[in-house]
């Protein structure tokens, strides 16, 4: 009977971070042996030659594996917005007698040779906390009980169930934000395999760096640039850097938390393409002006270079609820108390230029048939703008409800994060662009607006600021059009901002034709 395998590698490895920031997970060294180059190898000492992996994240670094190996890519596009589900559906017409691997497991013993092997199976660890039990042999279910875990969704298919598994990844019910095994599984929540068992020192699956600093603690490759800094600027060691946690994953930049010697931390690790986007240097600047007023999160550490940033978790906050205008008004009231402060650095950030910039960047045609139309519309406000009375201050810029946090003890006390954008601007900016980043309509817009100024709003100023929600949502759509070009994408959150292009100029000159 002749085999094949298809070996998934396409995710981030987000519990990997820090070290799969540099690298697919896949790629690390255990034992001084690339984790999928030894996987690969025990498929050919089984005399397994036919083997497709599904890439995503990084998938240039796996090329060399083609001429190495023979062996061939398969690239999910969509990797960062779906799960195993899509990457195996994307490898569908390859199942036949098909080992199904997950990229980040190491095996002591090459199990490829094993008897069983011949009948569809999926692989267990017993004596293991897991949430996997095992019934009549033959079918493995969910339990909050269970005595066996999984090791990487690894599986054997064959026959019926290599037809069924077919069959089911055709389906148009298919979820792909789930594990492929949800794809062999019933109603009953049973997965319809018969379990094949390995010992917990037999194989080992690589989840987190710290499982990967317990298993080999002297390895050169642990010292990544995010974990030398915290080493550094704590005054420890890695061994001590513990409960690592991906944060979700922001539109600029990717952080994990930690704890070290009972204290939490934040780590920032700048995003795909944040080098073209950021100025570092002026960030650092940014922090060290407000820090001094008290304003911002705790920085221990800013690379002027690199963007790392190393923050203190700051505990028992939350997010400004875009829903709860008891939210809104304080963190408006923040805004205004900050602005008061007349706060003065280098550089500005020109709305403009950062449009001509990003369209630059992005190296081709808008996405929008008529964006040279809305372009033009949008850059004729700026006379107007220029016209108005306003402030010059240190702003935000980016100032998105989730970057401000809110005391859950005292609703009055505010912090707000993330200044990696803040230049000098019109303060009406920061309004502008909390509105568009909540994307309210126009009724909730206008009431933004009237909480920011207490109700007393010119109409001039709302015209103005009606401008800078309309050039501001220009800038954010060209923003999204060229990390879409990254192969990122941002979805409602991109159309959101073209609309408020179009639709804000034109209510900004219905009130500056009035």
């Amino acid at each position: 009977m002749k085999k094949n395998a298809i070996i998934l590698a396409a995710g981030y490895g987000m519990r990997m971070v820090p070290l799969s920031v540099e690298q697919p997970k896949a790629l690390i060294k255990i034992q001084n042996e690339i984790l999928i180059e030894r996987m690969i190898k025990q498929l050919h000492e089984a005399n397994i030659f036919d083997i497709k992996i599904v890439v995503g994240f990084m998938k240039e670094s796996f090329e060399y594996l083609i001429d190495k190996y023979d062996v061939e890519l398969i690239v999910n596009k969509d990797y960062e917005n779906t799960n195993t589900m899509y990457s195996l559906y994307l490898a569908r017409n390859y199942i036949k007698n098909t080992y199904i691997l997950s990229s980040d497991v190491w095996f002591k013993e090459n199990i490829f040779n094993h008897s069983l092997l011949n009948t569809s199976w999926y692989l267990l660890q017993k004596n293991n906390h897991g949430n996997l039990k095992v019934k009549d042999n033959s079918l493995i279910y969910y339990s909050s009980q269970g005595t066996c875990k999984a090791l990487g969704g690894i599986a054997y298919v064959t026959g019926k169930t290599a037809a069924m598994l077919k069959e089911r990844l055709n389906s148009e019910k298919i979820d792909y934000e789930f594990f492929w095994e949800k794809a062999l599984t019933n109603e009953a929540d049973q997965l319809m395999l018969t379990p094949f068992y390995l010992d917990s020192e037999e194989g080992v699956e690589f989840n987190t760096y710290e499982q990967l600093v317990e298993f080999q603690k002297d390895d050169n490759q642990l010292h990544v640039q995010a974990i030398d800094i915290i080493e550094e600027c704590l005054k420890t060691s890695k061994e001590h850097i513990k409960n690592i946690r991906t944060l979700k994953k922001g539109m600029t930049n990717r952080s994990f938390i930690f704890s070290c010697n009972d204290e939490k931390y934040i780590m920032r690790i700048p995003g795909k393409g944040t080098d073209e986007l950021i100025d570092r240097q002026e960030e650092a600047e940014v922090y060290r002006v407000i820090e001094e007023k008290g304003y911002g999160e705790p920085v221990l550490f800013i690379d002027p270079k690199s963007g790392y940033k190393l923050t203190k978790y700051m505990d028992n906050t939350r997010n400004c609820d875009i829903t709860n205008w008891n939210d809104i008004a304080n963190c408006m009231e923040y805004l205004k108390k900050f602005h008061k402060e007349g706060l003065k650095v280098n550089h500005t950030f020109d709305l403009y230029k950062e449009i001509n910039f990003y369209e630059k960047l992005r190296g081709k045609n808008s996405l929008y048939s008529d964006y040279d139309l809305v372009k033009k519309n949008v850059f004729s406000l700026k006379e107007y703008i220029d016209e108005q009375e306003k402030q010059w201050t240190l702003c935000h810029i980016d100032a998105n409800a989730d970057n401000f946090l809110i005391d859950k003890n005292d609703e009055q006390k505010i912090t707000l994060i993330d200044w990696e954008y803040a230049g000098m601007q019109d303060p009406h900016v920061d309004v502008a662009m909390f509105g568009i980043y909540a994307m309210y309509g126009k009724e909730k817009m206008d009431c933004l607006i009237d909480t920011y100024f207490d109700g007393k709003v010119r109409k001039n100023v709302r015209a103005k600021i009606y401008a800078y929600i309309a050039t501001c949502g220009l800038l954010w759509s060209n923003w999204c059009e060229y990390k879409h070009s990254l192969g990122i994408d941002f979805g409602e959150y991109s159309l959101a901002q073209y609309r408020y292009a179009k639709e804000y100029y034109q209510y900004a000159k219905e009130l500056m034709g009035e």
